[in-house]
């Protein structure tokens, strides 16, 4: 029986990667780059898709693959209505929703279109997306804020933290569904889920202020002391957006958000490095505690992942508050590509269900 050919797509706002594996091994790998002046002349991100399927294909057919043997073309999920973690093919209500991007613009949109449109050229292949960043399967006792006003939703990192819980799942020979897990992802953005038989009960909102700050995100801030910032007349509303996205964390804090380099500057004796590093470790471990207990303290492990966990030095600090609790277990990095045709070949497979957008 021939190995099932799997084409990966993963669209960022100025590059697009892709990948031609074979079952779970990668023939052919690249990184696209767009320059700013050649994405201008697009009004949408919706309009790049031709623009972009087209450069693939292109780089495919130089090195003659043979694209009629590919089975699943899988794109990385966008900003769509909030879904269960999952697999879903990409349908008609789905590639509609994608386009009209009514939840927000955002280049993984892009995913779901390309990989449908080069699908129908294809015709043994399907297109699917995986876990984008609106999965949401928080209980309802952990939307409420503390004010009808504002309700607590779900925005992480779903696609590297199910993907890193499944890899530990097979690596102790369970099913993910029979663990209770705590994931922390840790990169630009960083978000702590709780993760009870395969669902994630709760998890801190990684983009718009929630949780611990990162390397060029705040995290959670004293609401009052917002406030004050907000109608004090100094900040417009998008500087204020840029201190809580972008501009935050460490960064505002070090003139910086390379971690590594943060660590030398720690390492030479600059003693603002060493307290920020420390504060971080300090919150994401204060976060993990509090995950644990929505898992009511019974937790198989605790698994850290994303760009942050290959310093040694900051798992440490991470891991010594938080062992007492369960086995910590490092996955570092993230690897998009790998994480997407994992969940196809398991599709595929019949391990998880493949479900319908609707």
């Amino acid at each position: 029986m021939s190995k099932r050919l799997i084409l990966v797509i993963n669209p960022g706002s100025t590059s697009t990667k892709f990948a031609l594996l074979e079952e779970d091994v990668i023939l052919f790998e690249k990184t696209l780059r767009h320059s700013i002046g050649e994405l201008s002349g697009f009004r949408k991100i919706a309009d790049q898709i031709n623009y972009r399927k087209n450069l693939i294909m292109e780089e495919l057919t130089k090195e003659n693959f043979n694209l009629e043997s590919i089975s699943a073309v899988i794109g990385r999920g966008g900003v769509i209505k909030p879904i269960e973690s999952g697999i879903y093919e990409v349908n008609r209500k789905l590639r509609d929703d994608l386009i009209e991007a009514a939840r927000g613009e955002h280049a993984s949109n892009l995913g779901g279109l390309i990989a449908s449109d080069i699908a129908a050229t294809i015709p043994a292949a399907r297109a699917y997306i995986v876990d984008p960043v609106v999965v949401d399967e928080m209980t309802p006792v952990a939307r409420i804020s503390g004010h009808p006003e504002i309700e607590r939703i779900s925005i992480f990192h779903a696609l590297n933290q199910k993907a890193v819980a499944r890899l530990y799942a097979a690596s102790v020979a369970r099913e993910y569904e029979e663990l209770n897990l705590v994931v922390a992802h840790m990169g630009g953005g960083i978000s702590i889920g709780a993760h009870r038989k395969g669902r994630v009960v709760d998890v801190n909102n990684a983009l718009n202020g929630d949780g611990p700050f990162s390397p060029e995100r705040s995290g959670g801030l004293p609401a009052r002391q917002l406030l004050d910032l907000c109608f004090g007349g100094k900040y417009t509303y998008d500087e204020l957006k840029g201190m809580i996205c972008g501009k935050g964390g460490m960064l505002a804090y070090l003139g910086t958000n390379n971690f590594r380099q943060v660590y030398e500057m720690a390492d030479a004796g600059d003693q603002k490095a060493v307290l920020i590093t420390d504060a971080l470790a300090y919150q994401v471990a204060k976060e993990i505690g509090a995950m644990s207990a929505v898992l009511a303290g019974k937790v198989d492990a605790i698994i850290l992942t994303g760009g942050l966990a290959y310093q040694e030095s900051h798992v440490e600090k991470v891991r010594s508050r938080v062992e007492f609790i369960a086995r910590v277990v490092v996955y570092p990095g993230e690897d998009e590509i790998r994480a997407l045709a994992f969940n196809g070949l398991m599709a595929m497979d019949g391990r998880i269900e493949i479900k319908n957008y609707e």
